[in-house]
């Protein structure tokens, strides 16, 4: 009789490594998401501004928006203002004084690249913007919105937008110091808030001052999704074109100058 072979061994050695990228983006974007949410500061500057100017403008007369029902011009500034919102201002505030406190240093010393933390980041910001999306059309519907158009025009305005504002947000945040990125970042919502076509019409400026307002990444995204959703147009060519500028030189200037600390 033969004797019973024995079953080998298990490989039982180490096998040290990085988990795969996109694990580490997925893990990263969860936490992003979650500090988001837990951050009140924040929630006030992406969700109940952006709703409390939708609802002030639409039910007042303060603003002279031009004829048409004056939900269907704001509410697509509205978006947009959302989008800027939680993709620049409070990303670049929030990481900005990550950077400040350490918290950026210690990610800096895992396997998780500075394309990795962007693309995570990006991805918490895009889930953060689905809620305002939801909150905001609610009340513009309920305010008597009728929006227009194909949907996907309308995502892909919004993630173009996204990638353009998180690129210079992030560039913000790893370039100047925390209390400098508060300002500026500030700064920047306040005139382009003023002057980029979320709640004033761009053809209340002069001329040649609307044609340099037009190439700005809100006035792009605003007006693209004024195309669409208040005019039903196909495919706004232009705002798509600027946003795509926009958003491959932001992302790209943050990918190569972006400092862990």
């Amino acid at each position: 009789m033969t004797a019973p072979t024995s079953a080998p061994a298990p490989d039982l050695s180490p096998a040290p490594g990085a988990v795969p990228l996109p694990r580490m983006i997925a893990a990263q974007a969860g936490y992003e998401l979650r500090a988001t949410l837990r951050n009140g500061e924040q929630l006030l500057l992406t969700l109940v501004i952006p709703v409390v100017l939708l609802t002030l403008f639409s039910a007042t007369s303060l603003l002279d928006l031009g004829p048409g029902r004056r939900v269907d011009f704001l509410a697509p500034g509205v978006l947009a203002l959302a989008v800027m919102s939680t993709a620049f201002t409070g990303q670049a505030i929030g990481t900005g004084f990550e950077r400040r406190y350490g918290v950026l240093k210690r990610l800096g010393a895992t396997p998780l690249p500075r394309a990795g933390l962007i693309a995570a980041k990006t991805a918490a910001v895009v889930l953060v913007e689905a809620v305002q999306a939801v909150v905001i059309a609610a009340v513009a519907l309920a305010l008597g919105w009728h929006p227009h158009g194909n949907p996907l025009p309308v995502v892909a305005l919004l993630l173009l937008g996204t990638a353009a504002f998180s690129g210079f947000g992030l560039l913000m945040a790893g370039t100047l110091r925390a209390e400098a990125t508060l300002a500026a970042a500030n700064l920047v919502y306040v005139l382009l808030l003023a002057v980029g076509g979320v709640v004033f019409p761009l053809e209340k400026f002069p001329a040649g001052v609307r044609s340099a307002l037009e190439l700005l990444p809100i006035s792009a995204l605003a007006d693209g999704l004024r195309q669409v959703l208040q005019h039903g147009a196909a495919l706004p060519g232009k705002p798509l074109l600027v946003l795509a500028a926009w958003a491959v030189a932001g992302l790209a200037l943050a990918a190569r100058f972006f400092r862990w600390e």
